[in-house]
């Protein structure tokens, strides 16, 4: 068994999340193990984790887990992933990660994950996720967004129609979600462009026929990226609370320690 971050050290951190308080009110810490770690796609890693505390997790789709992945000196490393679906039964969770090929320290902890492997947790986080009472549902965005687009339109109900738009780098990365919604896909494949190049999923929403209604659009993905859509769909009169921004990660940057992309400047 390895722990991500040893008990030794993990009790001398100067850590800003040592009591769950705040925006953190009414998450829970747990210790996980890992029970199965394999890919899915050549782009994305599966992981289930168990943890007791998981049975009586209450999470809205959409929402992540907060994993404590290293530790940089005394200040804590977290990276946030995607529940892509609870087994409260099990005491499972499935957090389904794009494999960046990077040397970060959250890719690291992916790529070395076995089972009996142990990390801290938190969760749930986010505040995105579906809003009440909409006509239709669009997703958005690039590889890094599709586990929370998946997790989200499976929610949705028999009678709700949903779009997802989301570029992947290749057609073997096309992992459908298991939608009972009347659900359409668009796969854009990034091929040989590099990843956080917005100009594919901008036209694409530029030339989308959007249905007629209320709406609610998500984008999620490279955080320029998900700026230049929301720019894309204000132009076309989409209103802010109809928009639901989240960036998940920084072409060039690594996130901050909280596992969010780090502020430019």
């Amino acid at each position: 068994m390895t722990e991500a971050v040893p008990a030794g050290l993990r009790d001398a951190l100067e850590d800003p999340f040592a009591e769950l308080t705040g925006a953190l009110a009414g998450t829970t810490r747990m210790k996980l193990e890992v029970s199965e770690s394999r890919r899915i796609t050549p782009g994305m890693q599966r992981l289930i984790l168990t943890a007791p505390e998981l049975a009586d997790l209450a999470y809205r789709p959409g929402q992540d887990m907060m994993l404590l992945v290293a530790a940089d000196g005394r200040r804590p490393v977290r990276r946030r992933y995607t529940i892509r679906a609870l087994d409260a039964a099990r005491r499972q969770v499935t957090l389904d990660v794009v494999r960046h090929g990077a040397a970060g320290p959250g890719e690291r902890w992916i790529a070395s994950a076995e089972p009996g492997d142990v990390i801290e947790g938190i969760a749930p986080r986010g505040k995105v996720f579906l809003a009440e009472g909409r006509e239709w549902h669009l997703f958005a965005g690039d590889q890094a967004g599709l586990p929370a687009f998946s997790a989200m339109a499976e929610a949705l109900p028999a009678t709700a129609h949903a779009q997802l738009v989301v570029e992947v780098p290749t057609p073997e990365d096309a992992l459908a979600p298991a939608a009972v919604a009347d659900l359409r896909i668009d796969w854009l494949y990034r091929g040989e462009r590099p990843a956080g190049d917005s100009g594919a999923l901008v036209r694409a929403l530029a030339r989308l026929a959007l249905p007629p209604g209320d709406g609610q659009v998500y984008l999620a993905g490279e955080a320029k990226v998900v700026l230049a859509l929301r720019e894309t769909l204000a132009g076309r009169g989409i209103p802010p609370e109809r928009l639901s921004p989240k960036a998940y990660w920084g072409l060039g940057r690594a996130n901050a320690g909280h596992g969010e992309p780090a502020k430019e400047g």
